[in-house]
């Protein structure tokens, strides 16, 4: 009994903990209009560095994606590795906990891939994600940049990664974000793109649902009103293909700019 109740304990804790860091610090800032910003959606896990070391630990990232992470990362990983890409450039959008940035760019280097740029809108996550590349010093650029508004000109990069970066993303800024991978992607480029799906399982459904609910209140429109690939699909302009996983709840989508 005392087992259980220690159990409970921590997962009450660590439920606690992660609502504030993330949807709880999104209701405080909604308190304060006045101040909203650019980077106003952004978690505080996401942007205070202390923050941030303290839950980017890979088993605590696996567990979050319900022990499918490598997967998912290995999917794209796959992909890139399948590309040509001597002379060309390749784009992360967004940095993400784990070490899918150290796969990727790996998978990068080994298809000849000339320049790696990394953006995001908040300084700490580059810095963060530079410690993670050393060995790839000189060949990564570190950008600070808007994924819903990139600095970046049209058509420079043959491939882009975004990794779960759209469900947490307002409504109005997940289709702007997806036109701007459009636009910096070259005719022929590919997107690959990972995120939450609706669930096949009905009790994995409703799970999924309440904890869409509790912490991540942009996610659930990417079921149905937001699926990315129907977004991209309607623009004519893009030939999609869907990998689901874990009883769909997780989604790859590898997108090739027609």
């Amino acid at each position: 009994m005392s087992g259980a109740l220690a159990l409970f304990a921590v997962l009450v804790s660590t439920a606690l903990f992660f609502f504030v860091v993330t949807r709880g610090a999104l209701v405080v800032r909604g308190l304060s209009p006045g101040s909203l910003t650019e980077k106003s959606h952004v978690y505080p896990v996401y942007s205070n560095m202390g923050l941030i070391k303290a839950v980017d630990f890979q088993p605590i990232i696996s567990a979050i994606l319900l022990f499918q992470y490598c997967r998912l990362v290995s999917k794209i990983v796959a992909g890139i590795r399948q590309m040509d890409l001597k002379g060309k450039k390749l784009l992360i959008t967004s940095c993400a906990f784990g070490n899918v940035i150290p796969r990727v760019v790996k998978a990068a280097m080994q298809s000849g891939v000339e320049r790696v740029l990394i953006a995001d809108i908040i300084p700490n996550e580059l810095t963060h994600a530079k410690g993670k590349l050393g060995e790839y010093a000189g060949k990564v650029d570190y950008i600070e940049d808007n994924a819903t508004a990139m600095k970046q000109g049209d058509g420079v990069v043959a491939v882009n990664v975004i990794f779960f970066l759209l469900h947490e993303l307002p409504h109005h800024l997940k289709g702007q974000a997806l036109n701007e991978a459009g636009r910096t992607l070259e005719s022929g480029g590919k997107l690959f793109l990972a995120e939450f799906h609706r669930p096949s399982l009905g009790v994995l459904r409703a799970l999924s649902w309440t904890y869409f609910k509790v912490f991540e209140p942009f996610g659930l429109a990417l079921w149905d009103t937001h699926d990315p690939v129907n977004y991209l699909e309607a623009s004519g302009e893009w030939k999609c293909e869907r990998t689901t996983y874990f009883f769909g709840n997780f989604q790859i989508i590898t997108a090739t700019k027609q």
